[in-house]
Order: structure tokens, then C-alpha cells, then sequence
């Protein structure tokens, strides 16, 4: 593979996904100081938390399909050789990319709405198409990356 598509599916998301860690490590620190020193918690600290998590599963997700570490149930591909096994895991790359693409359509109305009626979360205020659009990022470029790897994905191999 390219050193670019590399950088841009694998290095680009556990980049982001260090700084949004490095960033939630910061709040919560910032959050218990306030707590237990100044007696006054940040009110918005646990909403922005979540959306970290969120947009570090979504983010993490491309990273991790490009490389192929994520969990997985062998139990019928480990006995599969040959034909059989290009064919199930053609199959599965398959699956992968429609019900990503059909996660990404629902994400896509979901942001639009909210973009368009300029919904904003409770606490911090910020438009909730920002932590939305981490579903449509992941859901987009998940399976971009599964389809670029497609040969490692056939052999089962990385």
C-alpha cells in the first residue's frame, strides 16, 4: 500500500485519536481540580467527555480496519482453505461496506437535520452535528479502507 493512503487511514486517525485522549485527560484533570479545590465542577466536562469517546471509537474504527487488528470469530474461517475461505471473506468485506454504507446514509439525514435546525447539546452548547458527524466519518471511511485492503482481506493476511 501507498505511504500516503497509510498516513491518511492509519497514522492521520491514531494522530487524532491521541490528541482527543490527551484533550479528555486535560478536562477531566481541569474537572477534578475545579471539584475539589475550587469547589466548582466544569458543567460541561462529561458531555464533551462523551463526544471524545465517541469520535475516538469512530476515528479508531478506520485505523483499525485498515490494519485488520480488530476482533474476530474464526471459528469457520480457521478451518477454511483455499477458494472457500477467499469466498466467506469476500462475503464479509461485502457485508462490511453495505451496512456501512447504510449507516452512513442514516448518519448523513441525521447531521443534515441537525445542521439544518441547528440543534445544540444541553450543556456546552455546541451544535450536535459536530459529535453526529463522528458516525458519518467512521461509517464513510471504514469500509474505504476495508475495499483499499481488499487482497489482505481475501487471504486473511496483513
Amino acid at each position: 500500500m501507498s505511504d500516503v493512503t497509510r498516513r491518511a487511514l492509519v497514522t492521520v486517525p491514531e494522530w487524532i485519536l491521541g490528541s482527543l485522549m490527551l484533550v479528555g485527560v486535560c478536562i477531566t484533570f481541569a474537572n477534578v481540580v475545579g471539584r475539589y479545590v475550587f469547589g466548582a465542577a466544569i458543567y460541561w466536562a462529561e458531555e464533551i467527555l462523551v463526544f471524545i469517546v465517541i469520535w475516538g471509537v469512530f476515528v479508531g474504527l478506520i485505523a483499525v480496519t485498515y490494519r485488520g487488528d480488530y476482533l474476530t470469530m474464526d471459528l469457520f474461517t480457521a478451518g477454511l482453505q483455499g477458494r472457500p475461505k477467499r469466498l466467506l471473506n469476500a462475503a464479509i468485506v461485502l457485508v462490511l461496506v453495505l451496512c456501512c454504507a447504510y449507516a452512513a446514509l442514516q448518519s448523513w439525514r441525521v447531521v443534515t437535520l441537525f445542521i439544518q435546525s441547528d440543534q445544540r447539546t444541553v450543556s456546552a452548547g455546541i451544535p450536535k452535528a459536530i459529535p453526529h458527524a463522528a458516525l458519518l466519518v467512521g461509517f464513510v471511511l471504514t469500509p474505504v479502507a476495508a475495499l483499499i485492503r481488499f487482497r489482505a482481506y481475501l487471504s486473511g493476511r496483513f
